[in-house]
């Protein structure tokens, strides 16, 4: 393991393919979703025209703020599945997208944070000592897609 870590946050930014908010569409169970924030905010309510709502907002900032303005019609279960449902759609992202695979792969064995100063359990928060989920998901799923790639090999 190297001491090398990406810092990550903005889509524009030198990492920002690693953020939910990078377009970057997905198709999941035959519809097509813009970027990996759309379809993770959707999968937090049971009402099929809700999540066909967030899946059509505009942008991942829209998607992000529909799912705050809904947030009293969250399914009861969303905290027991919400990192599942993350693994999920980063999963989804990287193998859909050849040349974002081999972007998440360029990144070797470096620590990868979701440098955000307002979530610190997805990213590593204000004080830099949050949970860092979104980070560990990316890793493992790096992990995995180097796993895959060396027994095609």
């Amino acid at each position: 393991m190297t001491n090398r870590t990406i810092y990550f946050y903005e889509p524009d930014d030198a990492y920002g393919f690693l953020s939910n908010f990078f377009i970057a569409p997905l198709t999941i169970d035959d519809r097509v979703w813009l970027t990996s924030e759309h379809y993770y905010q959707a999968q937090k309510f049971p009402s099929f025209s809700l999540q066909e709502r967030i899946r059509h907002a505009r942008s991942p900032d829209e998607a992000f703020q529909l799912s705050r303005q809904f947030a009293d019609e969250v399914d009861s279960k969303w905290m027991d599945v919400r990192c599942e449902v993350m693994r999920h759609v980063v999963e989804q992202k990287f193998t859909q997208h050849p040349a974002l695979r081999t972007s998440l792969l360029a990144t070797n064995d470096a620590l990868l944070v979701e440098h955000s100063s307002v979530d610190a359990f997805w990213g590593d928060g204000a004080k830099g000592d949050g949970l860092n989920q979104l980070g560990l998901i990316l890793m493992d799923v790096r992990l995995m897609l180097a796993n895959n790639a060396r027994h095609v090999s």
